[in-house]
């Protein structure tokens, strides 16, 4: 691999435009090099006396190699270590000399970006291993009072030292009253800091009440400290690693770009320029070093009890690793899937299935059931997709969401899922595909009305499973947002809780398709593989209204959430929007229960508003697209797919996408397809708009990182000191 695409591999996304910009310093090279060709067909073409002297001129010049460039470090008043680097090029008469001078200057400016940058985080590293370590004496303190409970005690002891007995007293040695007497004096002042949110710490949020607990010295209190503990100090060792890849890999791109120098400008000033680069701070500080060896020793000691082996397992950082098992069941289950479907529509066919007295009656009955597999299926297929293109465009979509280190999973993995899920379903529908409902031939058989149920039941408990099988960390993490999107809003909004609950909003008739499974089930319905008591039940009638907005509705509390928290006016529109979006829902869902040209014209005009308004919002501001005064024309100034025209497209297409409503009003019906099928289909395209979606929401946020230099999760740490309250009051 060139050392170019080893560069852009290696680089944390969110810091890309932190680094030396090595690419363009290539195109300047480039520009010398062209110069001086030209420079030599030139003097080629010279008389011989010309060359003559031509060459002499270069032996002579040649002599004075050592002075083609001279350094000036300028050191900013207050600041030992903040430094700014100029290179003076000294050749500027040469032939190419202009260009050289250039490279020398923007090589400056990308050196000096680099160093103040990296000098920067070291300094911000420095502090929170300050704060680290004075949370490493608090846990110490606090191991020590929990050990001096004595197994008989209550949950909770006194903080204060005076409560230990008497004669505990006097068989304590100096050292350990003096050791107590420091553990106290360590203790006073902290409250412990709570994270485990709940619907009444959210309360407590509302109302501007503090977060911090009184200490209680319980095994189970240590516990959740030392979890805590623990994964601060592996994500600030990561975040050391990180700092130290970032300068061997901006020192290597100095060098590289150096030798590079040399050979196209026929000069030998490398080992100069390197020395300055070694005696910067970016080379020479051993700060990093440090706060490595100790963040490691600490791992070490108080979480490992002096397992090194076992400490340097925990702190390197975990990859998830693609299996060739992987990839060899994605491939088997696609293959069974597809031939599944093939062997379904050659039994249809040959068969005549659709022209038998019971095929309207399979389609208003099992359809609904089987359908809502389809549409996860198609979901997830996306969202693969929506992976694999992620990590070609190198969006950091693991930090975003938030995953634990080395449990994402891959698109190869997601589709096995999918692919797996497919086959069982196909497989379900060959056992009771028979529309027939003749009572002299019998060939309808109640018990296999049960095994879409029996099916879905599965696939609860599988995702519902404690067991470490299928991708535990996964699932958990799906069922721990799909809780907080359920409890909005008593929970704080993070980018995984919204963005899961708009997923759910293009999964309506999934929605309606399980609200159809308790009405079919529950009624028995499935004994005569009828739906007359769910179309005339009133409850069913109100909850098909109820079912398609509640996504919309959970979207619409996370925004209120949001609107009381961050007191951010662009919530209170969004908040409009799905409101907007409800009503309009609930037109529609009208409209197709109860025809009438009055359900039918308010269908249109609040449908079509909020089409408009969704559409502005998912171009605008999800996509950050159509900005005004940007260098590409109708999109944004930054952009990670290198084609214009599928940004266009994307546009396009979302705007077609969100007009299949029209269906709903417009009543559109085709001889050759069931109305049921129609609703599939569309329920399908919405699914895929969704899956475009993703793709470009998750891009924008990556750059919105980018700009901020976000490129690590800030880890809640577990104790809150007095002094802490004090800054932030």
């Amino acid at each position: 691999m060139r050392f170019g695409r080893e560069f852009v591999s290696k680089m944390i996304p969110e810091w890309q435009e932190a680094y030396i910009d090595y690419a363009y310093l290539k195109t300047i090279l480039q520009d010398i090099q062209a110069t001086r060709k030209i420079s030599v067909s030139n003097s080629q073409s010279k008389p011989s006396f010309a060359r003559n002297l031509t060459r002499r001129y270069t032996r002579n010049a040649s002599v004075s190699e050592n002075h083609v460039i001279v350094f000036n470090a300028v050191t900013h008043a207050g600041y030992e270590h903040d430094m700014t680097y100029e290179t003076a090029f000294l050749k500027t008469g040469e032939p190419g000399g202009d260009s050289e001078a250039a490279f020398f200057r923007t090589l400056d400016r990308e050196f000096n970006k680099v160093n103040s940058f990296y000098r920067l985080k070291v300094e911000k590293a420095r502090n929170q291993s300050l704060a680290l370590s004075k949370q490493m004496d608090a846990l110490v303190a606090f191991r020590h009072r929990v050990k001096e409970k004595k197994p008989s005690s209550s949950d909770s002891v006194s903080v204060d030292i005076n409560a230990l007995s008497s004669k505990s007293k006097e068989n304590m040695t100096l050292g350990d009253l003096i050791k107590n007497e420091a553990n106290k004096s360590i203790l006073e002042g902290i409250r412990m800091n709570r994270t485990l949110e709940t619907p009444l710490s959210a309360i407590k949020t509302i109302l501007k009440v503090h977060k911090q607990e009184e200490l209680k010295f319980t095994r189970e209190n240590l516990k959740k400290v030392e979890e805590r503990l623990q994964r601060a100090f592996i994500e600030f060792y990561q975040k050391l690693g990180h700092l130290k890849n970032y300068s061997f890999l901006n020192t290597s791109a100095v060098s590289k770009i150096m030798k590079k120098y040399d050979k196209i400008a026929a000069r030998n000033v490398a080992k100069q320029y390197m020395e300055m680069v070694d005696s910067s701070y970016l080379t020479s500080s051993d700060e990093i070093h440090k706060l490595m060896v100790r963040a490691e020793s600490t791992v070490i000691e108080h979480f490992c009890n002096s397992n090194r082996r076992q400490g340097m397992n925990l702190l390197r950082p975990k990859e998830n690793k693609e299996l060739h098992r992987t990839t060899f069941s994605t491939g088997f289950f696609f293959g069974c899937a597809t031939s599944l479907i093939i062997a379904l529509a050659l039994i249809i066919h040959a068969r005549n299935i659709m022209g038998t007295p019971g095929q309207r009656t399979y389609m208003e009955t099992m359809f609904p059931l089987y359908r809502f597999f389809g549409f996860v299926v198609l979901h997830v297929v996306m969202y693969a997709a929506n992976i694999y293109f992620w990590g070609i465009y190198r969006v950091n979509y693991s930090f975003i969401f938030g995953f634990k280190q080395g449990t994402e999973l891959g698109y190869r993995h997601v589709l096995l899922l999918s692919f797996g899920l497919g086959t069982l379903s196909l497989c379900a529908v060959f056992l009771n595909l028979d529309m027939e409902m003749d009572s002299q031939t019998k060939d309808y058989r109640i018990v296999t009305e049960l095994i879409p149920l029996f099916l879905l039941a599965l696939v609860v408990a599988i995702t519902l499973c404690p067991f470490n099988i299928l991708y535990r960390s996964s699932r958990f993490f799906f069922l721990t947002v799909l809780f907080r999107c359920i409890a909005a809003p008593f929970y704080t909004v993070n980018l995984p809780d919204f963005f899961l609950a708009d997923q759910l909003t293009s999964q309506v008739q999934a929605l309606r398709s399980l609200e159809f499974y308790i009405c079919y089930y529950g009624f028995r319905d499935f004994r005569q593989r009828q739906r007359n008591t769910c179309r005339s039940n009133d409850v069913f009638t109100t909850f098909y209204f109820i079912v398609a907005v509640i996504p919309y509705w959970l979207r619409f509390l996370q925004c209120i959430r949001r609107i009381i928290e961050e007191n951010d006016l662009s919530h209170v529109y969004n908040a409009a929007k799905y409101l907007l979006t409800i009503v309009a829902a609930c037109l529609r869902t009208a409209y197709t229960l109860n025809r009438g040209t009055t359900w039918n014209i308010t269908a249109w005009v609040f449908s079509g508003v909020a089409t408009l308004y969704a559409t502005y919002w998912d171009i605008v501001i999800d996509w950050g697209l159509l900005q005004r005064g940007c260098k590409n024309c109708f999109l944004r100034d930054k952009l990670l797919v290198p084609h214009k025209t599928v940004y266009y497209a994307a546009m396009v297409l979302n705007v077609l996408l969100r007009l299949v409503w029209l269906q709903t009003v417009l009543d559109l019906k085709f001889s050759f397809l069931h109305r049921e099928t129609l609703v599939a289909l569309l329920a399908c395209l919405e699914i895929i708009r969704r899956g475009i979606w993703n793709f470009f929401r998750l891009e924008n946020e990556h750059l919105n990182n980018v700009g901020k230099f976000r490129a690590f999760k800030s880890v809640p740490l577990p104790f809150n000191y007095q002094e802490d309250r004090d800054q932030d009051n």
